[in-house]
């Protein structure tokens, strides 16, 4: 599933960089509001975004998930993963990554514009988060189209809530990361490429739960998986 770069770009949340970079509500002048879009422009032109992901039949207790596929099975101990996944009949691991020029941009503009860095930062945080928003789609498209039509939960990465984030090294293990994408997990769980995220992605059959794109039309103001 090809993913081209002016697609992400679109869909990038200006407002969550705006966030990113502590303006809150608030807006940046016009210098830096020009900065962000040289930066965005720069991102979409020199990145190669890649992704793997895992689809796998979802059983949820109060106090965990268990992922099953073919003959083997993946236990998580959370309840926040539990609430956040109830109801799905099957769930996703994914991962994506910006891959290393993201970094390379960075590490340039931390010698050149600190400025410029850490807009570069904030940029890359909300382009994978889109690049991410559209791989989802694009896997409850495919896996719709072979049980039903479903709905995807917000994702849920590895030291959200309750859910530990040595969970990383079971997403490597399952997903084969360092193969498949090239991005590796350092001995302190952190990632490299930098601009990576790893992720649970519920998949419900329920239009009324929770999902993803419903929390700016939802009541419950005070969820712990409500998106700014």
């Amino acid at each position: 599933m090809e993913i081209r770069n002016d697609d992400i770009r679109e869909r990038v949340n200006i407002r969550e960089i705006y966030r990113y970079l502590g303006y809150g509500a608030g807006e940046p002048d016009d210098s830096v509001y020009s900065m962000i879009v040289e930066v965005l422009g720069q991102l979409s032109q020199t990145v190669q975004p890649r992704y793997v992901y895992r689809v796998y039949a979802c059983s949820v207790s109060e106090t965990g998930v268990t992922l099953s596929a073919e003959d083997r099975a993946v236990t998580f101990e959370s309840r926040n993963l539990a609430a956040n996944l109830a109801q799905c009949s099957r769930a996703a691991l994914i991962a994506a990554t910006l891959g290393i020029a993201a970094d390379k941009l960075l590490q340039k503009y931390e010698i050149l514009n600190m400025t410029k860095a850490a807009i570069a930062q904030a940029c890359g945080a909300a382009y994978i988060e889109a690049y991410c928003d559209i791989v989802q789609e694009q896997i409850c498209e495919q896996v719709s189209a072979e049980a039903g039509k479903l709905y995807l939960r917000p994702r849920f990465s590895p030291g959200y809530g309750d859910l530990p984030l040595h969970c990383q090294k079971v997403f490597f293990a399952e997903l084969e990361c360092t193969k498949r994408i090239g991005l590796t997990l350092t001995d302190s769980l952190l990632m490299y490429p930098t601009k990576s995220v790893t992720a649970l992605i519920g998949l419900t059959a329920n239009p009324l739960s929770c999902h993803i794109g419903r929390c700016k039309n939802c009541a419950c103001t005070d969820c712990e998986f409500r998106e700014v």
